[in-house]
């Protein structure tokens, strides 16, 4: 049986991965190790899996275990770091998305994977996820011929979007802003469905509603003196597992789970659009708010033979939902529904695909799922050049990742 490690002990790394290696793969795969640089944390996870051991040095970690693959979960600055050290210690690597956040550490990463001959594998769920996999279905199938363009609208509710702006996410140093962080995701879905690489990219960004634009503002909504009128108040003490996870581990690394919303630490945008084109000649249209009434995405997909109309507006950052309907409308006037259920919980039963294809890998790829490392490169890559759009206020050419593999090829010769 492979070996797995996993680095980080945060919500994501606890229910998409530790729990199921330590449950339902537990007969397909050993789970051998955790780190995290708050000790609270990795241990609460290692009691909810069956006592992994704790380790408080990843290299100790590697030494110790010798895994075949390492998971990295941490926060977004800190991937490159883990996944290089994994690479060149002769491991594979699992990365949640973004593989990372700039453009300097991910020709790092690439260069590492081809210098080491090891394998990156990032985890797009919403690839896997049935509302997504059924519109490359029948684009692959023809359904509205050549894509030409594709408008995405993507808004976040002032619960969930509202709580990137208390947490690390923040600030652009360790996230890459949402461009990178949460639009990884879209822009990868995109790129899946184009067929094609990005060619240019061009991007506006505000902060309309979080950041230092409120006088009436704390430290924290803990001790906070405007708690009664502050409509984005959020009691720290009344979630079970952020005050496990986050309040009662403070005193180990002085991370504030519960940060004010509109503190001056905060760099990143909460309002963006981004126009994409692609080297086949298609266009993006796309923008993100984070501070929408509801959640959800529509989007609108114009081709040769017609013009496919997504629309999934759900509850919770889950997106589970319930039937959710594709749209085509033909040239000729007639219109096909294609019904979709995404009631499955974990993005609509797209985090239990993934698993499966990950850690079983028993069923064929026919529509290109599975993501390696020039994936992941080519999705964070269109955030990072939309932040650089931004500050320089222009238009800017997207890098060409292939020859960043091909020098990491000549370093391993």
């Amino acid at each position: 049986m492979k070996t797995y490690v996993l680095v980080g002990a945060g919500s994501r790394a606890l229910h998409m991965f530790s729990k199921p290696m330590a449950t339902e793969w537990k007969d397909t795969l050993l789970f051998k190790g955790v780190y995290d640089i708050n000790p609270v944390r990795a241990n609460l996870l290692s009691g909810e899996c069956g006592g992994v051991p704790v380790y408080g040095d990843f290299r100790l970690m590697l030494e110790e275990t010798k895994p075949d693959t390492v998971i990295v979960a941490s926060t977004d600055y800190t991937h490159h770091t883990y996944i290089i050290q994994a690479l060149e210690f002769g491991c594979d690597v699992i990365t949640e998305k973004p593989m990372t956040i700039d453009e300097e550490k991910c020709r790092a990463i690439l260069q590492a994977e081809q210098a080491t001959g090891k394998k990156v594998t990032v985890t797009f769920n919403l690839r896997f996820a049935p509302y997504f996999a059924a519109v490359k279905e029948l684009l692959l199938a023809g359904a509205i011929g050549q894509v030409y363009q594709i408008d995405l609208e993507w808004f976040l509710d002032r619960r969930h979007g509202a709580d990137y702006f208390r947490r690390w996410h923040a600030e652009m140093a360790n996230s890459g802003g949402l461009l990178v962080h949460k639009s990884t995701h879209h822009f990868d879905i995109i790129n899946w469905w184009m067929d094609s690489r990005p060619r240019e990219v061009h991007a506006l960004g505000k902060r309309r509603v979080y950041g230092d634009g409120r006088t009436e503002r704390g430290e924290r909504c803990l001790t906070c003196g405007y708690k009664a009128e502050c409509e984005y108040y959020m009691d720290i003490e009344q979630d079970p597992f952020i005050r496990r996870y986050y309040y009662e581990a403070e005193h180990e690394d002085g991370y504030i789970r519960d940060r004010c919303l509109f503190d001056e630490r905060i760099d990143i945008y909460d309002t963006m659009s981004v126009n994409v084109g692609y080297e086949n000649g298609a266009m993006l249209t796309y923008s993100l708010v984070a501070y929408s009434p509801y959640e959800g995405w529509r989007a609108a997909i114009n081709g040769s033979g017609g013009r496919m109309e997504l629309t999934n507006i759900y509850s919770n950052a889950d997106m589970q939902g319930s039937q959710s309907a594709i749209r085509i409308f033909r040239p000729d006037g007639t219109i096909e529904t294609v019904e979709v259920d995404t009631s499955a919980s974990g993005h609509g039963g797209g985090d239990a695909k993934l698993r499966r294809a990950l850690f079983l890998g028993d069923v064929e790829d026919l529509l290109g799922q599975q993501a390696g490392s020039a994936v992941g490169a080519e999705s964070l890559l269109i955030g990072a050049i939309a932040n650089r759009s931004i500050a320089e206020g222009r238009a800017l050419p997207f890098p060409d990742v292939k020859e960043w593999v091909a020098a990491g090829k000549e370093v391993s010769r």
